[in-house]
């Protein structure tokens, strides 16, 4: 367990929106066995502000500390920016 634990991040995920609207901010967990798609959300936006094509729209940001799933179905058309603010660990020793 500790092992997963080491290698799980944690998420605060804001989504900004033509018009000036503003989804979030989500909490999300992301873990290699479990990871939901926070990482992708943020990967494919930048893929898309890129010149690609956006390949989905639905995205799962799965919250370890309250046990939910934020379901965010997004046409990245309407979107102006996503904010990824990861929280680090202390290094140890510290």
């Amino acid at each position: 367990m500790a092992n997963s634990d080491n290698a799980r991040t944690n998420h605060e995920v804001t989504v900004c929106l033509a018009g000036g609207a503003v989804l979030g901010p989500f909490n999300a967990t992301w873990a290699p066995d479990d990871g939901g798609d926070v990482r992708e959300l943020v990967r494919d936006y930048e893929a898309f502000l890129q010149g690609e094509a956006q390949q989905r729209c639905k995205f799962f940001l799965h919250d370890a500390f309250t046990n939910t799933v934020h379901t965010l179905i997004l046409n990245f058309e309407q979107v102006t920016a996503i904010c990824d603010h990861v929280r680090l660990r202390r290094a140890a020793g510290e």
